[in-house]
This record gives C-alpha cells, sequence and structure tokens, in this order.
C-alpha cells in the first residue's frame, strides 16, 4: 500500500513524495490503533464485563481485578499494528522497528496475561478444599518468574535479531552468577515445594517461631517469605527457607484434635499435709465426687490392717488415709465430671518433685474447645474452684511472705516489747 501512496504522491510532489508516503501510512496505522482501541475498551469489554457481573458477582470482581480481558485486548491491539505493518509497509527500517516493537507489545501483554490467568487459578485454587491449603502463592510466583525469564530472552533476542537458542546456550557461563542472583527465590522454591510435599505448615496455622518472634496465623506464604500475623496484631516475616533449615511449632494438629491441653500446678505448703481422722472423713464422704473413692480406699485400708498382728496397731504399721490423697482423687473425679473437660483424652492430677517452694500438683487435662478465650475461660474456673476448695482438705497453698506478712510480724512485737 505504501508503495501504491508513494505513485500517487509523486504525480504532485517529487521531492517529498517518501516522505510524504510514509508519514501517511503510518498515520493510517496509528488511527486504526485508536479505532480499535476505542472498540475493543469503551464498548466490548463493558458489555462483557456486564454479562459476567450478571452471571457471578465473584468472576466478575477476578476479572476486573486480574484486568484479564484488558490485557487480551491490548494484545489484540499489537497483533493488529504488526499485520498493518507488514500488509501496508514496504520493507526497510521502519518497518522493522514497527514490526519489532510491535512484537516485543505482544510478548509483554501475552506475559501480563499469563499472570492474570495464574491468578485467576490461584484463586480457584484457594477455595477448593484439595488445595486450599497449599502455600499456592510460592509455587506460583517460581511459575511466573521462569516465564519471566523466558520472555525476557525471547524479546532481546528479538530486538537484537538474533535466535533465543544462542543467549540460552550464553546462560551456561552465567549460571554462577544467576544463582547467586536468585539464590533467595529457588531456596524460596525448594522450600515451598518441602512444605507442601511434608503438609508442614498452610494458610491459616497457627505457627510458634520464638527464633524470630513470631507466634500467630500464617496470612501467607509466598516465593521468599511468609508473613504471620501474631496475637498482638503484629506481623512478623520469616524467610521461607527458614522454615526447612530451623525448627518451627505447628498448632494446627492440636487445633484438629478438638482439644486444647491444661497443664498447670499449684504448689501446696506441705507442713499442711497430714492424715484424715474419722470425723474429717465423715465430712468428705458426704461429697458426691468423694463417696466411692472414700469408700473403696476405706476397705482397702481396712483389710490391710485387719492383717496385722495386735503388737503391730501402731501408725507406723498402719496405712492411713491423707488430705492430700484425698484431695487429688477429687480433683481428678471433678475434671472428669467437668462438662468442659474432653472425656476422651488424657485426665491426670499428679504430685511433681517438692522444692522450696512446697510440693507442686499438677493438673494434666484437654478441654473440648480450642477457641482461645473459652479455653483460658475453662482453665480459669478449674483453677478457681481448686483454690477455694483447699481449705476443706485441710491443706495450704505455698507462697512466699509479702509486704502486708511482714508488717503482720511488726506490729505485735512493738505491742509487747520485752
Amino acid at each position: 500500500m505504501q508503495q501504491q501512496l508513494l505513485t500517487w504522491i509523486r504525480q504532485f510532489n517529487e521531492e517529498y513524495a517518501q516522505i510524504a508516503s510514509l508519514l501517511l501510512v503510518l498515520a493510517i496505522i496509528f488511527l486504526v490503533a485508536i479505532i480499535l482501541h476505542f472498540i475493543l475498551h469503551r464498548l466490548v469489554l463493558p458489555k462483557i464485563s456486564k454479562a459476567i457481573s450478571q452471571y457471578d458477582q465473584k468472576w466478575q470482581l477476578s476479572l476486573e481485578i486480574n484486568k484479564l480481558f484488558s490485557r487480551f485486548a491490548f494484545l489484540i491491539q499489537g497483533i493488529v499494528v504488526n499485520i498493518q505493518a507488514l500488509v501496508w509497509m514496504g520493507s526497510g527500517k521502519t518497518q522493522e522497528i514497527l514490526t519489532t516493537s510491535a512484537q516485543a507489545w505482544c510478548l509483554i501483554f501475552g506475559l501480563l496475561m499469563l499472570f492474570s490467568i495464574m491468578d485467576l487459578c490461584m484463586q480457584i485454587m484457594r477455595n477448593s478444599s484439595s488445595f486450599g491449603r497449599l502455600p499456592l502463592k510460592g509455587i506460583f510466583q517460581s511459575l511466573k518468574l521462569a516465564a519471566s525469564v523466558l520472555i525476557g530472552i525471547m524479546i532481546i533476542s528479538l530486538l537484537i535479531g538474533k535466535s533465543p537458542l544462542i543467549l540460552l546456550s550464553g546462560l551456561g557461563a552465567m549460571t554462577a552468577v544467576l544463582m547467586l542472583v536468585f539464590k533467595d527465590p529457588i531456596m524460596g522454591l525448594v522450600a515451598g515445594i518441602q512444605l507442601s510435599a511434608n503438609n508442614m505448615i498452610s494458610l491459616g496455622d497457627w505457627l510458634e517461631m520464638p527464633k524470630y518472634g513470631a507466634d500467630g496465623a500464617v496470612i501467607d506464604i509466598s516465593l521468599t517469605t511468609v508473613k504471620v500475623r501474631n496475637w498482638d496484631n503484629t506481623v512478623t516475616t520469616i524467610p521461607t527457607y527458614s522454615l526447612i533449615s530451623d525448627s518451627f511449632k505447628n498448632w494446627q494438629a492440636m487445633t484438629k484434635s478438638g482439644g486444647r491441653r491444661i497443664k498447670r500446678s499449684l504448689a501446696l505448703d506441705i507442713n499442711s499435709i497430714h492424715f484424715l481422722d474419722k470425723k474429717q472423713i465423715d465430712n468428705l464422704e458426704k461429697a458426691h465426687l468423694l463417696a466411692p473413692y472414700i469408700k473403696n480406699k476405706e476397705s482397702e485400708i481396712n483389710q490391710f490392717n485387719s492383717t496385722l498382728d495386735n503388737e503391730c496397731q501402731i501408725p507406723l504399721n498402719q496405712r492411713g488415709m491423707t488430705n492430700i490423697g484425698t484431695f487429688r482423687a477429687y480433683v481428678e473425679a471433678y475434671l472428669k465430671n467437668h462438662p468442659n473437660v474432653h472425656k476422651q483424652m488424657t485426665i491426670m492430677v499428679r504430685q511433681l518433685a517438692p522444692t522450696s517452694d512446697g510440693l507442686p500438683i499438677e493438673i494434666y487435662a484437654f478441654t473440648n474447645t480450642t477457641v482461645w478465650v473459652q479455653y483460658e475461660a475453662i482453665q480459669s474456673d478449674i483453677f478457681d474452684h481448686i483454690f477455694a476448695i483447699l481449705p476443706q482438705f485441710g491443706l495450704r497453698v505455698h507462697q512466699s511472705p509479702t509486704g502486708n506478712d511482714v508488717r503482720a510480724l511488726r506490729f505485735p512485737v512493738e505491742n509487747n516489747p520485752q
């Protein structure tokens, strides 16, 4: 077409015919590009968006965010410009520049379109029960990185007019440099594959990693970093590879089990431990939770003591019921009858090694909920009751003297001077 225009313009002006024909062809190409842009972006795309919004609002939102159709429209414009340059322009430097630019344009928007498709696939997979817990962001970022490198090589080869194979063959000598530049993405990719294959961590998991000060829910798993929203609403960023090289604690198994552990002890004053007399036993036997235990224990003790000779009927040889043993039996029965304690998991009340702070009695049980607020409320209610019930067994909690205790000791001395 440019040759025909050149022949026609030469009838009027021979000197500027070449430039005029070229400018005229460029103007036509530019005008067609503007008209096509208006048709695609002002007429076609709004109708497609409206039609999709009537079908599914979520899809319409996803397509608008990822600009899939918009990038596809730009890709079509580049293809049309390239075709016009080949059809309407004669071979030469101008045609080569225009076609090269149009082809590079197509490669760039083809890559962006591929990114949009990947983002849509990631959103769909996140809503799937099978793939929703995988570190999809890191996997798709790896694919985007590989696609970007490939398209980058193709664009460079297009601009320099060489085959992409020549550039690819030259990359062998640059492997060490590339490994250094892309060290973190490569390590993150390897870590992401290992995390996915071993099901070590997923979005929403409760992760605890003291080395990085992380203790909260995983909100993002990317190619190079993992973001954890801590319980104080701060965000900790952890290198993805650190989850493979270092140790961390994943609390998700606890959440799935349906029970959260209570493991807390209270220190009792050892001086308050003693044998129960008949009056105390009769009083404690009135408790519904203790009646079966006391009845069985008394029968066992009486049977043992009856085997002793009269000469051996001294406290050192006889067995007796202690207040601390009865207290442990009561707490265990209390936990087994508590409506918020998980009955299918371990329930245990045990003594720990005595220390200078008294005799620790540890309560080991599981609540039937893993919700933090409810768990803390149940645990507090249990220990409220245990602390309040101690005097019924003649037991005291051990605690260090406070300032008030010291003042209470001083006043009697001042009131009774010697």
